[in-house]
């Protein structure tokens, strides 16, 4: 019973972390990005992984109040948030492909064309070759949809892996003693 109810606490809160991190990146992308330069947009973007891992924490603390009969250990919260932060990791992962593929194709283009901007503007004229080259081999390597949803959905994975560990070590609870023992 108790790994059921945790499963359903995993499903649950991770499904409001994806719904969050999706809402937040359909924003991001087509609200800020288009409006903004592209540090701005990286900015944002990573405020949308930070923010919706809110559900991480609240997860985790419904797991140990209404699951584990309010006792938590620091093992037990890790398990539980690793498995939330999976969910909307690969839907991140996915949803960036159907953007960079499918919604925006030419952002990979325009994103390396302004980072070659940067460099041209700022790489000394004995480096700026061998820079220009490196981008054109990262340009390359980012355009391959598996790498980039490993990337991609690996960074909410980190960062949601920091959630995790902050939540757990804040809402760790040792099993209340019961009154018999007194």
């Amino acid at each position: 019973m108790k790994i059921f109810n945790m499963s359903s606490t995993v499903f649950r809160f991770g499904i409001y972390a994806t719904l969050a991190i999706l809402a937040l990146s359909a924003i991001h992308f087509f609200i800020v990005m288009p409006n903004a330069s592209f540090e701005t947009a990286e900015v944002a973007g990573y405020l949308t992984m930070i923010l919706s891992m809110v559900f991480v924490f609240a997860g985790i603390r419904h797991y140990r109040d209404h699951v584990n009969q309010g006792s938590l250990s620091f093992l037990q919260g890790l398990k539980v948030g690793a498995l939330i932060v999976l969910i909307p990791s690969v839907a991140f992962g996915l949803f960036d492909i159907l953007y960079t593929q499918v919604l925006n194709p030419s952002w990979l283009d325009d994103y390396f064309n302004h980072a070659a901007e940067k460099l041209k503007a700022s790489a000394p004229p004995d480096q700026l070759e061998k820079k220009l080259k490196k981008l054109e081999d990262d340009k390359e390597m980012f355009g391959n949809p598996v790498f980039q949803f490993l990337l991609m959905a690996g960074t909410v994975f980190i960062i949601g892996i920091i959630a995790t560990i902050i939540s757990s070590l804040t809402l760790r609870r040792s099993k209340p003693m019961n009154a018999s023992a007194i």
